[in-house]
């Protein structure tokens, strides 16, 4: 079922804003002005186990009550002629009338059906999912995902994966949705009729409910969430860009209010609208496959990232950005995950090393080491105005001097980096990263004291426009020059939009890109694919 939006109310819901926080408790904003009544987004699971699966819905009642009651139905075959399982869950406007229950007497590496049933009788679509697996396990299929920016494009990584039979599980490492408004998206970039809802960049609870209810209304993301269950975590947009624990590059308190309202609305909403648990992270056991981590490293304890912006436009920017080098870049003390996640990460790849045979982290930012590569400014476009070429020869001098070019990663937290490798190599890992972010396609080899320590899988945008925006430069030249300045990276694509598919097995994990034809049109047509491969105790991807 596909959501049908009132075009008259959605463009009412624009004007509402921050302000929205001014009405009556428990009302659902989202389903007040969209006037969408019944399982208005269809389902999605979760939070998968050998035994256990959280199931997702959304059910506006057509009468104005406090809260409903909804069952559920799981069964073995699609027509639920065979009945396994089930439950009850309440909800009401206080959470966005969405509904999260899990489901536990489930067998493992099992495909279940499912469906939830409202007081009147009514049923919401069916949904697939699947249990992870427990024992020696062949083969496991993950698709990765990340950076889906709903007006620059449509959701055809989505719906690609979506129609696949070989995949198992989802994971999406970050920025699911985004927060700006409308004025944002670039004059002539835009797809018509991919509109964001509210109009205006998003602040407040009611803000993030109606985005969230916009970005679920699309049948392409829909259909991904019906056919596999999903492990998801949230990156920088999901708040707002550049977010760490006390603030954001897209946070300005003076006009926006206080932070950590905004975050805790940004939480409370991720947690309402996505098939995830309240918990911040997570390991999942893929029998003696693999475990599979799920990271938080953005609003929980992440520190302020290290402002090398006036070093780089210093008088003497080789002196200040050397100073910057040895003294505040170095700080112990700059975490991404902080110290009880780290811990706990650490602990787990001792446990779990000795267990399963793969360690694989999805992470919201790449790990992987990266600067600028000297000429990056012949392959700017030509009418780059001169604020951009600044950036990009900042950039240079930053890389001459052992700096990387993006500070808000894990290049930004050298010493955090480190002890996550560190810890990876102390407990004879073979350590997989699965990331986002950067929208761009790259292949690492991370290596730390000298010493192999894992490789990174990181992933294209689904949408989001990448580096190719700022470049007219040939693409495999720009990506050879890339490869060539950066030691750790083995391979890289700036210019093409997608998802990742990685293929486990014991002795191997292939990562596979997989390249769009077209964003621009609802298409499915793979334009080019790469794949690269690391067989297990090597730690470095295969020739």
């Amino acid at each position: 079922m596909v959501m049908q939006i009132d075009r008259r109310s959605m463009i009412l819901g624009g004007a509402w804003g921050i302000g929205a926080l001014a009405l009556p408790a428990g009302r659902a904003l989202a389903a007040e002005l969209i006037g969408a009544r019944g399982f208005t987004h269809a389902v999605a699971s979760g939070e998968p186990g050998a035994d256990s699966m959280l199931l997702w819905t959304r059910y506006v009642p057509a009468s104005d009550v406090e809260s409903v009651r909804l069952d559920v139905e799981v069964a073995i075959d699609p027509d639920f002629a065979r009945t396994v399982g089930g439950g009850t869950v309440r909800t009401g406007g206080y959470r966005d009338w969405t509904a999260k229950v899990t489901i536990d007497g489930l067998q493992p590496g099992t495909t279940y059906w499912y469906r939830f049933v409202a007081p009147d009788g009514s049923k919401s679509p069916v949904g697939r999912t699947r249990t992870l697996p427990q024992g020696d396990v062949p083969r496991f299929g993950l698709g990765v995902f990340s950076c889906s920016n709903l007006p620059y494009g449509w959701f055809n990584a989505y719906a690609h994966a979506a129609a696949r039979d070989d995949l198992d599980l989802w994971l999406h490492v970050g920025d699911y949705i985004y927060e700006y408004g409308n004025a944002s998206v670039r004059p002539g970039q835009g797809i018509v009729g991919r509109t964001l809802m509210p109009d205006t960049e998003i602040l407040a609870i009611a803000d993030y409910r109606l985005r969230y209810a916009t970005y679920r209304a699309d049948p392409d993301l829909q259909r991904l969430h019906q056919m596999a269950p999903i492990v998801a975590l949230w990156d920088d947009h999901e708040s707002a860009n550049d977010s760490w624990e006390g603030g954001a590059q897209n946070h300005q308190a003076d006009e926006e209010g206080d932070w950590n309202t905004r975050r805790a609305a940004a939480m409370q909403v991720y947690r309402e609208w996505m098939p995830v648990s309240d918990e911040p992270w997570k390991a999942y056991d893929i029998g003696t496959l693999a475990t599979l981590y799920r990271t938080e490293s953005r609003l929980l304890a992440r520190t302020r990232p290290a402002d090398i912006t006036a070093a780089a436009s210093a008088p003497d920017a080789d002196a200040a950005l050397k100073a910057f080098h040895d003294g505040g870049w170095q700080d112990p003390s700059a975490t991404m995950l902080g110290s009880t996640q780290e811990s706990w990460l650490a602990h787990a790849f001792r446990a779990n090393a000795r267990t399963t045979a793969w360690q694989m982290v999805g992470m919201g930012t790449i790990i992987g080491r990266t600067v600028m590569p000297a000429n990056v400014t012949d392959w700017l476009r030509p009418d780059a105005n001169a604020k951009l070429v600044q950036r990009y020869r900042n950039s240079v001098r930053m890389a001459q001097n052992g700096l990387p070019m993006w500070m808000d990663r894990w290049d930004g937290y050298p010493a955090a980096r480190s002890r996550l490798l560190r810890s990876a190599q102390a407990a004879d890992a073979d350590l997989i990263m699965l990331a986002g972010d950067s929208h761009n396609a790259w292949a690492y080899g991370l290596v730390e004291d000298g010493q192999p320590a894992g490789v990174e899988f990181a992933g294209q945008a689904v949408t989001s426009g990448g580096m190719e925006g700022d470049l007219r430069g040939d693409p495999t030249a720009v990506a050879r020059g890339f490869v060539a300045a950066n030691p750790e990276l083995k391979w890289a694509n700036t210019h093409q939009r997608g998802y990742m598919m990685i293929d486990i097995s014991r002795d191997r994990v292939i990562g596979e890109w997989l390249f769009l034809d077209t964003i621009k049109a609802r298409s499915t047509r793979i334009a080019s694919t790469h794949r690269m491969s690391v067989e297990r105790g090597r730690r470095v991807f295969s020739a």
